[in-house]
């Protein structure tokens, strides 16, 4: 089951909330204050190298007719497209460099290349998706309203394709997006706002036919005789793109230790509450400075949730304040290698389509989701050390009994 009583599933008083919240809003101000030149020369400097991969990768398809152009072609092309949309789009449009009052990286100014309209994702996921993280009926990135990710959801024959559906998802990640803002189940119920619907509908037949001509027709009609090979080399880049994109939103949101809630956790929510809840519906991805630009260093997406709009080359170091706080109050931080994490994300879909009753752990204490009934109580203090014990040696210890019952069970 989801988590409908925060406090209670994570061992914390009223009073320890407050206290947490009080600690990372003193983060967000220490990051606002100390934001300046370091800041503003890395998102420029991000948008040269995207921008000369972009260039570079086009002007060498020119000869993409030879398979080692083509090849190098394609992988800078992919390299430029996921940095625009990770590093720069995502992260530009959530506003984490308006305080430059540069319009060129402005949240209200930034179209991204992709085939969903900056306006729809901005109300899609900085609105919704932020706002109601996780909470099952209101944010529709909780199995984007195609998968099952938790038994919250009632098992139904249509999840039998669960992993089919991801596939696919993965791949056309971008149209995916695009089509999130026209919540087509309400469409085909006939629940929908019909004259909204036919305007979004527009916005994003009008963006998918930009995106298409400019990779599609333009940029292979301007390579002449390689047209052909410059298409595939684009549609590859593309491909690339959607399944990067996906993977890493899915390790943020969908492997072990990423929380589930329920409308009621929302119910007179405070802003420390609203923290709480980003830290136990998130999880991060651990492997070093590549693997954090190449994410949009959402490798730290426990970081970005708490705070979605200051700059990302500043979550490392929020992420060693953040994950003392969680230390300190035994809160578990939920990371791990990029395998893994997708590994954790794909298993849950897979054993998800298929009906409860086949399913081994209990409600409560599934690893992909559990609830307050799991590991509910309040914190302690070990006698001996003098430490804190809540969540995360709860959950710890759940694990543990989980292991030994399934090692006696094999004997």
């Amino acid at each position: 089951m989801a988590i409908s009583d925060i406090k209670e599933y994570a061992h914390l008083t009223e009073a320890d909330v407050e206290a947490i919240g009080h600690e990372l809003d003193a983060i967000r101000r220490d990051i606002e204050d100390a934001r300046g030149e370091r800041d503003a020369r890395y998102v420029r400097n991000t948008i040269r190298l995207q921008r000369g991969l972009e260039i570079g990768g086009r002007a060498v398809l020119f000869g993409s007719r030879k398979r080692s152009l083509w090849l190098l072609g394609t992988g800078m092309l992919s390299l430029s497209k996921i940095i625009e949309n990770m590093e720069l789009g995502h992260n530009v449009m959530h506003g984490q460099w308006d305080w430059m009052n540069d319009p060129e990286v402005h949240s209200a100014n930034w179209e991204w290349d992709n085939a969903d309209p900056s306006a729809h994702w901005k109300q899609t996921h900085n609105y919704l998706h932020h706002k109601y993280t996780n909470i099952l009926g209101m944010d529709d990135d909780v199995g984007y309203g195609l998968l099952r990710v938790t038994r919250d959801q009632r098992w139904k024959p249509f999840y039998l394709g669960n992993i089919a559906y991801n596939a696919i998802l993965a791949s056309l990640f971008q149209y995916g997006i695009a089509i999130q803002l026209l919540e087509l189940g309400k469409v085909i119920q006939g629940r929908d706002d019909r004259e909204r619907t036919k305007e979004l509908g527009s916005e994003v037949l009008a963006k998918i036919g930009k995106q298409t001509l400019k990779d599609y027709v333009v940029h292979p009609a301007l390579t002449g005789k390689a047209w052909k090979s410059t298409l595939t080399a684009n549609a590859t880049a593309n491909f690339v793109r959607n399944l990067w994109t996906n993977a890493v939103i899915f390790c943020g949101h969908f492997p072990d230790g990423a929380e589930k809630f329920t409308k009621a956790d929302v119910e007179n929510e405070t802003h420390a509450e609203w923290y709480l809840r980003q830290m136990l519906g998130s999880a991060n991805i651990s492997g070093g400075r590549v693997m954090d630009f190449m994410t949009g260093n959402l490798s730290y997406q426990i970081e970005h949730h708490i705070f979605p709009d200051l700059p990302s080359n500043r979550y490392h170091e929020i992420s060693l304040r953040v994950k003392a706080l969680c230390e300190k109050y035994d809160l578990p931080y939920t990371t791990g290698p990029f395998a893994v994490q997708y590994w954790k994300s794909w298993r849950t879909i897979a054993k998800l389509s298929l009906p409860d009753k086949y399913l081994t752990d209990t409600r409560d204490a599934a690893p992909e989701t559990a609830s307050e009934r799991g590991f509910g109580g309040e914190a302690a203090v070990d006698p001996l050390t003098g430490r804190r014990v809540g969540l995360a040696t709860a959950i710890e210890k759940s694990r543990k009994r989980g292991f030994v019952r399934r090692v006696l069970g094999m004997r």
